[in-house]
C-alpha cells in the first residue's frame, strides 16, 4: 500500500515538474526579432515581431509584451507588461481611440468607456452604449472596479491623463489587468494620431483590417502632399471660438490643427512670435478680443469652431457672438467656415478634414460642395 502511494506521488511530482518546465521553457531573452511595424506618420509608438507571434510594443518608456493565444508567458520579462491574446472586453478610458476602433469594425471588443453617452457625437457609439453593448462605468479616474471585474476586462487603455491620478492606474493593475497608456495626442503629424489603428487593430488580432482601412482612408491626402502647396500666395486661416468668459479660445500654434491647416496648403495666422505660449499640456489657448482682432483682422479664411457650442447657420449669428467680427476681412468677404460637432471625436476623419481645408483655401468657395466636416456660414 505504501509502495502504490509512493508511485503515485511520485507520478504526480514528475507531472508537475513536466508541467512547470512547459510553462518556462520560453525566455524573452531567447526570442528573436523578426521585423517591425512600417508606421508613416506615427512616432510615438513602434512594435517589433518576433519569432512565435509575439510581439512588442514600445510608448515612450513602457513596454507591452503581446502573446499570442496559444504562447506562453515568457520569463525574465523584466518590466515589461504582459497583455495576453485573445484581448476581450476592453476598458477604453481614452476616448480617441474609440472611433479607431469603430473604423476597423472592432466595437465588439470594447464593453466599457468612462464617457457616457451624452458625451459621444458619434452615432456607432452613442447606439453602442443605449444598446448595453457598451457600458459606460465612471470617470476615467473613478471607474467602477467591480464592473472591471465581472466583465473578465482584458485590457484598460488609458489616455496620458491617467497619470494625474496615478493610483486609478495601479489599482486596475492590482485586479490582475494590464494597463495600456496611449499617447497618441503627442503625435507631431496630425496622421500620426489616426494611424494608430494599426497598433489597436494589431491588439485584438484584426491589423490587416486595420491597415486597410488606414490606407484606404488616407490615399486622398498621400496624393495631396505630392502637390505643390508651398505657394507664396497661402491664405491665412484663424480658427477660434468665443469662450462663454468673453475670451478667444484658439488652437496654439504647432498644434494639430494648426499643422493640419499648413499640410492642406494655408498658412495659420497665429504664431508663437505674437503670442506668450505657455508650455502645458493644453492645445488651446485664451487670447483677449483686443489681441485677437490685432492678428486675425485680416486673415483670409475663418474657421469657427462649432464643436463647444453647437451649430451656428448664419454669419449674423456670428457677429451676435462677438461684434468686431463684423470688421473682419474674412467676414467682409463671405469667406467664414463652421465645424461639425464630430470633428476632434472622430480620428478616422483626419485625412479627409486635411482634404476639406484643402478644398477651401484652392477654391472659390461657391463651388464647393459635399465638406465633410465644414460647411459654409453666409
Amino acid at each position: 500500500m505504501m509502495k502504490r502511494i509512493f508511485c503515485i506521488f511520485t507520478a504526480f511530482c514528475i507531472i508537475m515538474l513536466t508541467s512547470c518546465a512547459s510553462k518556462n521553457d520560453v525566455r524573452f531573452s531567447d526570442l528573436n526579432i523578426t521585423g517591425n511595424m512600417p508606421l508613416q506618420y506615427a512616432d510615438q509608438f513602434s512594435v517589433d515581431y518576433y519569432d512565435g507571434g509575439y510581439s512588442l510594443i514600445t510608448i515612450g518608456k513602457d513596454k507591452y509584451l503581446l502573446v499570442p493565444p496559444d504562447g506562453e508567458i515568457p520569463e525574465n520579462k523584466g518590466d515589461i507588461t504582459i497583455i495576453k491574446q485573445p484581448v476581450d472586453n476592453i476598458y477604453l478610458a481614452a476616448s480617441s481611440a474609440m472611433d479607431l476602433f469603430d473604423g476597423f469594425d472592432g466595437l465588439d471588443f470594447i464593453a466599457m468607456t468612462s464617457t457616457d453617452s451624452s458625451g459621444w457625437s458619434l452615432p456607432n457609439i452613442v447606439a453602442a452604449i443605449e444598446n448595453g453593448d457598451i457600458t459606460y462605468i465612471g470617470k476615467y479616474n473613478m471607474p467602477d472596479y467591480e464592473a472591471l471585474l465581472e466583465c473578465d476586462c482584458g485590457l484598460a487603455i488609458e489616455s496620458t491623463m491617467i497619470y494625474h491620478n496615478p493610483e486609478t492606474g495601479e489599482k486596475i493593475q492590482q485586479l490582475g489587468i494590464p494597463v495600456l497608456v496611449e499617447r497618441s495626442s503627442y503625435e507631431s503629424h496630425p496622421l500620426g494620431r489616426m494611424e494608430w489603428i494599426k497598433l489597436y487593430g494589431l491588439l485584438v488580432g484584426k491589423y490587416d483590417e486595420a491597415e486597410k482601412y488606414f490606407i484606404e482612408k488616407t490615399a486622398d491626402f498621400a496624393a495631396l502632399s505630392k502637390q505643390d502647396t508651398c505657394s507664396e500666395n497661402k491664405k491665412t486661416v484663424a480658427f477660434f471660438y468665443i469662450s462663454s468668459n468673453g475670451y478667444v479660445n484658439i488652437r496654439k500654434p504647432g498644434d494639430y490643427i494648426s499643422k493640419m491647416i499648413e499640410l492642406a496648403g494655408g498658412e495659420y495666422i497665429f504664431n508663437a512670435n505674437d503670442l506668450n505660449v505657455y508650455d502645458d499640456e493644453l492645445s488651446t489657448m485664451n487670447i483677449q478680443i483686443e489681441k485677437f482682432y490685432e492678428l486675425a483682422k485680416n486673415a483670409d479664411i475663418i474657421i469657427y469652431n462649432g464643436t463647444i457650442e453647437g451649430r451656428l447657420d448664419n454669419i449674423q449669428q456670428l457677429v451676435d457672438k462677438c461684434s468686431i467680427l463684423s470688421d473682419f476681412k474674412a467676414v467682409k468677404e463671405g469667406n467664414v467656415w463652421f465645424t461639425e460637432q464630430n470633428l476632434f471625436q472622430q480620428m478616422t476623419g483626419a485625412a479627409d478634414m486635411i482634404i476639406d481645408m484643402n478644398r477651401i483655401f484652392s477654391s472659390e468657395a461657391d463651388e464647393i460642395q459635399c465638406l465633410t466636416y465644414m460647411h459654409k456660414l453666409y
